[in-house]
């Protein structure tokens, strides 16, 4: 009985010393390693891609937002503010804000196959959307000048970037909206075009929250000027 006893109690005292030494390495110095290399190696990357203006942290630029109007009374979806440049479709962007918010439960694609009639809807009341929104007098949008990225969203939903097409598409729009030069604003978005990485991973794009940052001062000089 003894002998069992403390058989037990050796192997009790083995477990609780390897616990107590895999909590502290697992537990206490690897995270203190891989956070310290992070900050050390990638500081931005670690603390999440954030982007600020004016001294304060106004988004990461690896989550989309949206820039909508104030939801009015009766409303379900606020209207997009048309001074700035839009993101791609999507549900779950929160607003731009001082504290940004995302309206997150889980993020996604809407998973719908090609020749689903909802998505179909969606997309047609999407296109239709964006040639009444973009276009202004003497340049109208023609609907096969849509690119597939301003009526649909990607796969996580959550995508802070569009294509080059959908930017230049804004432009116009942009400028007569905020009293700007066309060409101003077009250089705006050539300035904020990223070229594929490593010169041939993914496609051309242009982050959207960078864009607005710059054209928001480019509205405040004017003004100022």
């Amino acid at each position: 009985m003894n002998t069992s006893l403390g058989n037990s109690a050796r192997q009790l005292w083995a477990a609780l010393r390897a616990l107590l030494v895999l909590t502290l390495v697992c537990g206490v110095l690897y995270p203190l390693v891989v956070t310290g290399v992070a900050q050390g190696l990638m500081p931005g990357r670690a603390n999440g891609s954030e982007i600020t203006a004016d001294g304060r942290t106004v988004g990461s630029e690896l989550i989309g937002q949206r820039y909508d109007l104030p939801l009015k009374k009766g409303e379900d979806t606020a209207a997009p503010d048309l001074r700035w440049f839009q993101p791609r479709p999507s549900n779950g962007l929160g607003t731009n804000s001082v504290n940004t918010q995302y309206s997150l439960i889980l993020s996604g694609a809407t998973n719908r196959s090609g020749d689903n009639k909802e998505l179909i809807d969606w997309v047609t009341a999407a296109k239709a959307a964006v040639v009444e929104d973009n276009s202004v007098p003497g340049h109208p949008v023609d609907p096969s000048d849509v690119p597939a990225d301003a009526v649909t969203s990607s796969g996580s939903g959550l995508d802070p970037d569009i294509s080059p097409a959908y930017a230049r598409l804004q432009v116009q729009r942009v400028a007569l909206r905020n009293h700007l030069d066309p060409a101003r604003v077009q250089q705006l978005v050539e300035q904020h075009t990223d070229g594929r990485i490593l010169g041939f991973v993914g496609e051309p794009r242009v982050n959207v929250l960078r864009l607005n940052i710059a054209l928001r001062q480019l509205v405040d000089d004017a003004r100022t000027s």
